[in-house]
């Protein structure tokens, strides 16, 4: 792959990974509640999940996907339901602060925010249709294919995991001022509508 070329990959995938979504959403929430270094296990499923994702793309199983529509029907249902229910925890969950009896809230263990984040990841379909569709724009059929795909898949990685941090400490730094009064219970409300609207808009998702 020329210079020109993979640059010009960096900065498409820099200003589609930088767009607020799920992922994305999901790493400030988890910086909000329990911390950034906490919320690195997250980002740590929501790779993985992307990772897989990408994957079975560039692998050509994702063309295979999309081509059943009962199969990619079936895993745009299930993803959509995955994001309404994490909305709807997400919106009853706790303001993050003292409870009555004086004692934080517990927070998940590591596999449980890890879990949340792969389930995350693995939940848009829609990244198996942008997977098909965007990452042959770069790659030059004339070289070798294996270190081209390499090369764009971890490069998306590299960059998803920076706005991952980006989003995950701004989480952080906001959690003080979010934990006076109520402002963390209409936060949770926020992302919780946030999770559910990306819920509904993916079951309504057509290829």
């Amino acid at each position: 792959m020329s210079l020109q070329l993979w640059l010009t990959y960096i900065i498409a995938v820099f200003f589609i990974s930088g767009t607020p979504g799920p992922n994305m959403l999901l790493a400030m929430t988890h910086g909000i509640h329990y911390g950034f270094s906490r919320s690195t296990v997250s980002m740590v499923g929501l790779l993985a999940g992307l990772g897989v994702i990408l994957s079975i793309s560039l692998g050509g199983l994702g063309a295979v996907l999309l081509a059943s529509e009962h199969a990619f029907t079936l895993l745009k249902y299930l993803g959509a339901a995955y994001l309404i229910y994490l909305g709807i925890k997400t919106w009853r969950s706790q303001d993050g602060g003292l409870s009555a009896e004086g004692a934080a809230p517990p927070a998940p263990r590591n596999w449980q925010l890890f879990r949340t984040g792969l389930l995350i990841s693995l939940s848009n379909p829609k990244a198996i249709l942008f997977g098909v569709a965007f990452f042959p724009q770069f790659i030059d059929a004339s070289r070798p294919l294996a270190p081209q795909i390499v090369l764009l898949l971890l490069s998306f990685l590299l960059v998803e995991t920076g706005w991952m941090c980006i989003y995950a400490r701004s989480g952080a730094q906001l959690a003080g001022w979010l934990r006076q009064g109520r402002r963390m219970c209409w936060f949770n409300r926020a992302a919780g509508s946030a999770f559910v609207g990306v819920g509904v808009l993916l079951g309504t998702f057509r290829r």
